[in-house]
């Protein structure tokens, strides 16, 4: 075989295996990336849809080799490497000059005398980091001796405000266990507008996966709303994010399946769970979820009661009415009955056609789009009928190219085409590793659809569920 045939067929596979990446949790995620041959892995490492998760693991448990080529990948933003933005970003402002005599005053001795203690870190951070990190950035340039055992004590005590947390996690060199310390908080703590940025800035700096976001954010409620977070003005959630996000709280919450009394009982406990939510579904099948959130459910009340006498938003994200983001977001993540087909005719030449390729990628585009806008498919049924199987997981390929692969013009479609990528994977395959590796092995030349190349794989039924 010619070096050119390798090198072609390397750079496939890589392909396939980043759009199989998005479904897997990290165990399998490793297990995948540990079988990769060397130039399979420099192709991974360049690929434009590499899941921010997977490039966690690969910073994490990877070769130089492969963090030099991550380094140099236009499209993984917001890691701190050489060449993209990060610590050295931000070590360059400079302290504004108002600053100095404020700090001065709070202290009570000049900044300039000696390195910050951690209480006296700890104390000014609470006082200038409450929603943005700007002020908090400008406080961590002094010098300073930061112990992170006191650090996550002093956060215990009393939360520092989102703000403080994300300029630590931006620019402070904290162990693991203390940036998952940094992400609890007491469940009578009200969320203000800012609190999700440290979660978002802490899967972006590559501190954590989403997967280990989700065993780590306490309250609950927080991580069933990150979930589905709205699309306001901020740091938010890319599009792929969001998608694995999403991923990684359905598998949190697979225990509950799709029994509606486990459901509402997850939703009437949820807002005043102190744990992580992994701990409110153990307790919510094991039915002890009452005993351990009473504490905290009277704490939100409390707080909800506050906040409405006082006229401010009494909502878990700052929403009107008490829980409604929270209500809303349980709503997206449990399982639902598939609606009955509409369209007639109109539905099957579409599901038909995306079995036919037209003549070139540009008419077939415009096609799938004109039918997801006049709601006669839906991103579901691309996931389960277009072929090939490549192409279906491949959004480029059945919505068209984006300038850049953290946003898309038809995001509802994406989300809803990744749900149910998520669910084949997961119903066919499971936890066996062998099994994904197959997957991703047969993937590059399979000319079937997803649920047949998972059909062949599994030699099992067919896991299509064509409504």
């Amino acid at each position: 075989m010619s070096t050119a045939v390798e090198d072609r067929d390397s750079r496939r596979l890589a392909w396939c295996v980043a759009h199989v990446l998005r479904h897997a949790s990290d165990h399998i995620a490793l297990a995948l990336l540990h079988r990769l041959d060397r130039p399979t892995r420099k192709y991974l490492c360049r690929d434009e849809w590499l899941p921010a998760s997977a490039v966690t693991l690969l910073l994490r448990h990877g070769a130089e080799a492969d963090r030099h080529y991550i380094a140099r990948n236009p499209h993984v933003v917001g890691r701190p490497l050489p060449g993209l933005p990060g610590p050295a970003r931000y070590a360059r402002r400079r302290t504004p000059a108002g600053l100095l005599p404020l700090l001065r005053a709070e202290l009570g001795r000049d900044p300039a005398d000696g390195p910050l203690t951690t209480g006296e870190l700890t104390g000014l951070l609470r006082r200038h980091g409450i929603r943005r990190p700007r002020a908090a950035l400008d406080v961590l340039r002094l010098p300073y001796e930061l112990d992170p055992g006191q650090l996550a004590a002093e956060h215990a005590r009393r939360p520092l405000p989102p703000g403080s947390t994300e300029a630590l996690l931006l620019v402070a060199d904290l162990p693991g266990r203390t940036v998952r310390a940094l992400l609890t908080a007491p469940a009578a703590v009200a969320d203000g507008p800012s609190w999700h940025r440290p979660a978002v800035r802490a899967v972006r700096m590559g501190r954590l996966t989403h997967e280990e976001l989700v065993a780590c954010v306490a309250p609950a409620r927080r991580t069933l709303l990150l979930g589905h977070l709205p699309a306001y003005p901020g740091l938010r959630w890319t599009l792929p994010e969001q998608a694995g996000m999403r991923a990684a709280v359905t598998r949190a919450l697979a225990p509950l399946a799709d029994d509606p009394r486990l459901w509402s009982e997850l939703l009437r406990h949820a807002p005043g769970f102190p744990g992580p939510l992994p701990e409110l579904v153990a307790a919510v099948t094991a039915g002890t979820a009452g005993t351990a959130g009473a504490a905290g459910t009277a704490g939100t009340a409390g707080t909800a009661g506050t906040a409405r006498a006082t006229g401010s938003p009494d909502g878990p994200a700052g929403s009107g009415a008490p829980h409604d983001d929270l209500v809303r977001a349980v709503r997206r993540l449990a399982p639902t009955a598939a609606e009955p087909a509409t369209g007639g005719v109109e539905r099957e030449l579409a599901l038909a056609s995306l079995a036919v390729p037209m003549e070139t990628v540009e008419e077939d585009v415009r096609w799938v789009r004109d039918c997801l806008d006049r709601g006669l498919l839906t991103g579901a049924d691309v996931i389960r009928h277009k072929l090939p199987a490549c192409w279906a997981l491949d959004e480029e390929h059945w919505l068209g190219a984006v300038d850049h692969p953290d946003r898309h013009d038809r995001p509802g479609a994406v989300l809803a085409a990744r749900a149910e990528a998520d669910r084949l994977f997961t119903l066919a395959l499971g936890e066996d590793p062998d099994a994904w590796w197959r997957v991703a092995r047969t993937l590059p030349d399979f000319a079937g659809t997803l649920p047949h190349l998972l059909l062949r794989v599994t030699d099992g039924d067919s896991v299509s569920t064509r409504p």
